[in-house]
């Protein structure tokens, strides 16, 4: 049984700490783009109590520039190398390139989390072969594009038709249906409320019988809620969200502040437990 599955079957809340190799992510972009500082990082999420390290080189925030496979594998792969020689706490590859996916998993990486929910060529494929869990993620549009008035019909009835699709998808081409975690995508391609909506619903994803992440974490839609706050004032109001989120039926949580959201989701946790 792999890293991860053993995690899952504790029926825990499972954090996933937030690691960006990037100059320009839109919370943290710069702090962690040495090997060195990305290591210490890492090691200080896993002690917070994130079960899960998720390792992304490239950018996906609102207007975000593409990065070529050469500049992100330079990015993630002697991180996960160094983190994988450091520990054994589970990592996560954040990529949509079939090139990096392969690559991060042959170092060590446990999971492909992809933005992208496998539609780039070849992604598909590489997963099948590397047969890892793999979490889709939904996104309308690009990241450059994805906030220039997005627009549903219903919004989690048409994230759930996505679903749905990409699931058979990723069945038809050898990927095993217990390898998928579905995550609705959290300010990508959605408006305030649209978010809102989706929070509230968020037990309608369970349907699916599949894990469920979700990425609330400093969001955009946060910061409205809270008159404009800067990203790094947001902390309270991302502990509220994936408190609502777990209640709603999540079970992975990829954040930023790691302690704060771990110890308010023991608190979920017991509570289920009762």
């Amino acid at each position: 049984m792999s890293r991860f599955y053993s995690l899952l079957s504790s029926n825990k809340s499972l954090v996933m700490g937030i690691l960006n190799t990037t100059p320009d992510s839109f919370s943290d972009g710069g702090r962690f783009n040495t090997v060195e500082s990305a290591l210490t990082q890492a090691l200080e999420m896993h002690r917070q109590g994130a079960v899960i390290i998720d390792v992304g080189g490239e950018s996906t925030r609102p207007g975000a520039e593409e990065v070529s496979v050469s500049d992100e594998l330079q990015r993630v792969i002697p991180v996960i190398e160094l983190i994988r020689k450091q520990s054994d706490v589970c990592i996560s590859i954040d990529t949509s390139k079939p090139e990096v996916m392969s690559a991060a998993v042959n170092a060590g990486a446990d999971i492909i989390n992809d933005v992208n929910g496998l539609r780039a060529n070849g992604a598909l494929e590489a997963c099948a072969s590397l047969n890892v869990p793999v979490c889709l993620m939904h996104m309308q549009g690009a990241p450059r594009t994805m906030q220039v008035n997005p627009h549903y019909k219903n919004v989690v009835d048409d994230i759930k038709c996505f679903f749905e699709q990409r699931i058979k998808s990723c069945v038809d081409a050898g990927i095993k249906r217990n390898n998928l975690i579905l995550d609705p995508g959290f300010g990508f391609g959605k408006s305030l409320e649209h978010n809102l909506q989706l929070l509230k619903n968020l037990n309608e994803f369970q349907s699916f019988d599949l894990p469920l992440l979700v990425g609330l974490s400093r969001k955009s839609m946060l910061g409205a809620i809270l008159e404009n706050a800067p990203s790094d004032q947001r902390l309270y109001a991302s502990v509220a969200a994936a408190v609502l989120a777990r209640t709603n039926g999540a079970s992975l949580f990829r954040v930023h502040d790691v302690q704060p959201t771990v110890e308010a989701l023991k608190v979920c946790d017991v509570m289920n437990a009762v």
